[in-house]
């Protein structure tokens, strides 16, 4: 990420005979040379210490001014430094020239974009951003779209075309999303004028989801859990994910897909979430045991539990597609399963993880119990899973106070009932 700057003399004269000053900036091999807007005679420059001669006739302001640009460099450097961001030249040059709206489309900014978020291997908000880019171009039809051609007006056409394509408005929020966060960094960078940022008029926060439910019932459980696998058997392994998931405090499919037979523990599954890296000791309870001792005897090539992931030493690209390309055919597996079992409710891999909190909820476990289960940094984002309650449900909750025996589960969540 290091990179060296210098200021010297343009080799070759203008018409006038005189030499440009530029700033040279050196990283990774590359080099790129940005005019400073002073010229002067050869014989008047210092090539040692990259100065002008008191020959020169206005040498010490223009001097000053040159010095003031070569720490402006490297203030800028230290800047990508600070904000651990692998820059290209590209960037460096339009930061540098203070430059709003300078000659970069917004696809050549996305795809750096997404190239820096590789290479701090934080890979899934790569896809992110390059899923939402594929869409874009393909409503837009225009490559070398500049940010300041991205108005309103475009912004609406492009949420009637993503609602023409299917999309409700939790995927088009999604998307938006991920463009306003394109834009402030632009804006951050240097690529774009503030001025032109639609976002002030645009408002993402109108495209939140219907609340579709997102839990299913412990029958609707029961129902997945009793699939015939010898009628279905290229259903096995997705019901077995769901399954595991759901008696593993909703496990996502990222930690499964990575979950390595190193993390089995004798009676326990030791672990650290991807996603917000807590740390987790969950109790094998007897349905995992039985999933875990079919996979245990599976020949494998590598150590992870569950066959996702064929081959050791994927880089994180790599695996990010993987996980895309299995994640995608889990949910459709899914969906047949929901369809075979007679489930109207819409399943995915997600589901198992709001289920989980949701019937703890019903059997009596208190939010806070289940936000510490499910490993969350605040009760509230428990508060968001549990929604579902509808005003039915709260009422027969509510009729317990007057009952003779109300089951009080305790907050340790080793202590909680096993049958959900």
């Amino acid at each position: 990420m290091s990179a060296s700057i210098r200021i010297k003399l343009k080799e070759k004269p203008t018409k006038e005979g005189l030499y440009p000053i530029v700033l040279s900036i050196i990283k990774d091999r590359k080099a790129k040379v940005i005019a400073l807007g002073i010229k002067c005679l050869k014989k008047d420059w210092d090539e040692g210490s990259s100065k002008l001669k008191k020959s020169d006739n206005n040498y010490v302001q223009r001097n000053r001014i040159l010095l003031q640009r070569q720490e402006e460099a490297l203030k800028i450097i230290d800047e990508f430094e600070l904000e651990k961001l692998d820059f290209t030249l590209t960037q460096f040059e339009s930061r540098f020239r203070g430059a709003k709206d300078v000659n970069i489309s917004m696809k050549q900014f996305w795809e750096e974009k997404i190239n820096d978020l590789n290479l701090a291997g934080r890979t899934g908000n790569a896809r992110a951003y390059k899923d939402t880019m594929t869409s874009f171009y393909k409503f837009a039809k225009n490559e070398k779209l500049m940010f300041r051609e991205v108005n309103v007006e475009m912004l609406d056409k492009y949420e009637t075309y993503l609602r023409s394509t299917g999309s409700k408005d939790g995927g088009i929020g999604v998307r938006m999303r991920e463009l306003r966060a394109l834009f402030n960094d632009g804006i951050k960078k240097g690529i774009v004028d503030e001025k032109y940022y639609p976002f002030k008029a645009y408002k993402v926060s109108k495209l939140k989801g219907k609340g579709l439910k997102r839990a299913l019932t412990h029958k609707e459980i029961k129902l997945i859990e009793e699939l015939d696998e010898e009628q279905h058997p290229e259903l096995i392994q997705s019901k077995k994910l769901f399954m595991f998931s759901f008696y593993t405090r909703g496990m996502n499919f990222y930690d499964m897909m990575k979950l390595t037979w190193d993390n089995i523990q004798g009676n326990y599954i030791v672990y650290s979430r991807s996603k917000t890296k807590v740390g987790f000791r969950i109790e094998i309870l007897p349905p995992v045991m039985k999933i875990l001792d079919e996979y245990r005897d599976r020949k494998s090539t590598t150590n992870y539990v569950f066959p996702i992931l064929l081959h050791r030493d994927l880089t994180p690209v790599q695996i990010e597609n993987r996980k895309a390309k299995k994640l995608k055919q889990f949910n459709s597996d899914l969906k047949k399963i929901a369809e075979i079992q007679g489930i109207y409710s819409t399943v995915t891999s997600y589901v198992a993880r709001h289920s989980y909190a949701t019937i703890l909820r019903y059997l009596g476990v208190s939010t806070e119990a289940i936000s510490q289960s499910m490993g969350h940094s605040n009760v509230g984002i428990t508060t968001a899973y549990l929604k579902e309650f509808e005003q039915d449900d709260i009422d027969i909750i509510n009729r317990k106070l007057i009952e003779e025996s109300i089951p009080i589960y305790k907050t340790d969540i080793n202590q909680w009932p096993t049958s959900a």
